[in-house]
């Protein structure tokens, strides 16, 4: 009995060991990624309405991956979620995701880049010719202040304009609203919405309008193109999951790819997985179409963000390169 009650007692510890061993190795079976509105999270439809992403979680060895998809109106919440640890993948403007890389020091990092277009300034007071015009009694809708993409550009245009000093002049001016909602609150003429800092197709659509202009275009603040939207997640999900991560990666590569092999049929999807019942075939075809407007996990110019926030005070520190912002699986992209 002393020999076999150690022999058992060992045999039993390496069966514990070897469980928690397969159990360290296991990778999540859930994933759960967020979408916002508009033309430039078309990939994430298509990745959510054609289960590429379960396509390549199949192929990755890893099953049956259950995917959960949740609609944000901004990245504020979205920021939350992730921090929370109640969501995987966030998806909004370069910016805000910058801001939240500097907030955990790291432990948030970019996944990818999504696209690069142009974000408008829409007005329907005919006294506001340009952002100087602007006053009190203005009041811009933008998904999320302070922190989305909209709210920072337009620190970024009055640092240009006003002096760095002045970077948050606007900001007093900006109201949250979700871009279906602030189209509406523009377009109709009532109420205290007067203008809206937005992306494809509301900005498009509004600018159509009787009595609706454009008084700033994003590409002219940033000096040309560059990264709209972004992918981004914690270190924690990236180093626990890497097949889960890969296998979601190539599923967005495949959705892109699918966008700019055929902008009709691109455009057809749009129309069929947003429910956007404002935007004819004909006009997201011509967005899609716009050499301005681009789909690609390349960032572009992206450290002309983190420059921005960090001579602002916004973050604390700022990136060497834009390497330093992404996990190493796209540093092979030619990226700026």
């Amino acid at each position: 009995m002393k020999k076999i009650i150690p022999t058992l007692f060992v045999s039993l510890l390496g069966l514990g060991l070897t469980v928690q061993s397969q159990a360290a190795l296991a990778e999540a079976g859930e994933i759960r990624i967020a979408q916002q509105y508009g033309i430039s999270y078309l990939p994430t439809l298509i990745v959510e309405h054609q289960k590429l992403l379960e396509k390549h979680a199949k192929a990755a060895g890893l099953g049956e991956v259950k995917v959960t998809w949740a609609k944000f109106a901004g990245a504020n919440v979205m920021n939350d979620a992730l921090l929370s640890n109640s969501l995987d993948i966030a998806s909004a403007g370069a910016p805000p995701a910058i801001t939240l890389w500097a907030k955990t020091k790291g432990e948030v990092k970019l996944v990818a880049a999504m696209n690069s277009m142009p974000n408008l300034l829409n007005t329907r007071n005919p006294n506001v010719r340009s952002i100087r015009d602007l006053t009190d009694k203005d009041k811009i809708a933008v998904p999320a202040v302070k922190v989305g993409f909209q709210p920072v550009l337009l620190q970024m245009a009055a640092a240009k304009e006003f002096g760095d000093a002045n970077a948050f002049k606007l900001d007093p001016y900006t109201v949250s609203l979700a871009h279906p909602d602030a189209y509406v609150a523009l377009t109709s003429g009532t109420g205290e919405i007067n203008a809206h800092f937005t992306s494809p197709p509301f900005s498009q659509l509004e600018a159509k309008k009787e009595g609706i202009r454009t008084i700033l275009n994003s590409f002219d603040v940033l000096g040309g193109p560059a990264t709209f939207n972004v992918l981004y997640a914690s270190r924690r999900f990236h180093d626990d999951n890497p097949k889960l991560y890969g296998a979601f990666l190539k599923a967005f590569q495949e959705a892109t790819d699918i966008i700019n092999r055929d902008k009709k049929a691109a455009a057809q999807l749009y129309l069929s997985y947003a429910n956007d019942k404002k935007t004819s075939l004909e006009e997201v075809q011509q967005i899609l179409a716009d050499p301005q407007v681009t789909f690609t996990l390349t960032p572009q110019n992206v450290t002309k963000y983190s420059d921005f926030l960090f001579k602002i005070g916004t973050i604390k520190q700022n990136p060497a390169s834009w390497k330093d912002l992404f996990f190493p699986e796209v540093h092979h992209l030619p990226g700026s």
